[in-house]
């Protein structure tokens, strides 16, 4: 499905910021098909994810590489999830009211238009994005582009105060009969989850998590071992919804695929 525009709440856009940019988007381009367009910035190359369908060329992403200050503090390679929004500084106020902070910016992006980077009251990080000329992923609801966002909290009544508060989002119960899932949702439909991280999670810190759409989890799982990436969990069924695996990229970033049921 072609995107004319994003309204707010969203997820509009996916970033990927690599240690080894170079072979990063090399991965991600051989494992989903992505082809890559480099366009040139003041500090090195921003690398656009495309999908190419036909004639028709959609931006689905992007990838850069991290700045060596970052890489030395030990911030490890990762996805980051932009969500659309009708005003960047109107958010990051509502963000600082409900115990979050802002990383980075606001700034603007030439005409294309305005961001900033955030964490929630857990430390999770996540994009906002003002649309000028640029409203995000051109494609979505194919093989091959971000079909669903997923908060991993500690919290999970917090976040349900936090997101809905400042993004204006809707929160429905998942139907998961194991565990406790929570949706996401914009305009009455839904486009994530929330699930609440137990004693088995360890020390790993609330985060999103991106799902990319696949034709087929297993041969998606299985040539990205042969890439060079880590199945960090095989493929498993969610019923009703699909088929998924938790990946991690040669350079450590994590993200999922997932067959949908059709």
């Amino acid at each position: 499905m072609n995107v004319e525009r994003y309204i707010q709440g969203q997820p509009c856009w996916v970033e990927l910021a690599s240690h080894d940019a170079k072979a990063g988007k090399q991965f991600y381009s051989e494992l989903l098909g992505w082809s890559l367009q480099d366009i040139p910035i003041p500090d090195g190359v921003y690398t656009l994810f495309n999908l190419v369908i036909g004639d028709e060329t959609y931006e689905i992403g992007a990838a850069y590489q991290m700045h060596a200050e970052m890489s030395e503090q030990g911030v490890p390679t990762n996805w980051t999830v932009y969500f659309a929004v009708d005003s960047v500084d109107s958010t990051i106020e509502l963000v600082r009211s409900y115990g979050g902070e802002l990383l980075l910016g606001p700034h603007d992006v030439g005409t294309a238009g305005r961001m900033a980077l955030l964490s929630d009251p857990e430390g999770a990080q996540f994009a906002i994005w003002q649309a000028g000329e640029h409203k995000g992923a051109g494609k979505k609801g194919e093989v091959g582009t971000l079909c669903w966002v997923e908060l991993a909290s500690r919290d999970s009544e917090l976040a349900k105060q936090f997101y809905p508060n400042i993004l204006g989002w809707e929160v429905q119960p998942g139907d998961m009969p194991d565990f406790e899932y929570t949706q996401w949702l914009a305009d009455g439909k839904a486009f994530g989850g929330m699930m609440e991280m137990t004693e088995e999670w360890g020390d790993i810190a609330p985060h999103w998590m991106l799902y990319f759409t696949v034709a087929d989890c297993d041969e998606t799982a299985v040539k990205a071992a042969k890439l060079g990436g880590k199945i960090c969990v095989p493929p498993t069924n969610i019923p009703k919804v699909g088929r998924f695996a938790v990946i991690n990229d040669p350079q450590g970033g994590f993200f999922s695929v997932i067959a949908l049921n059709v």
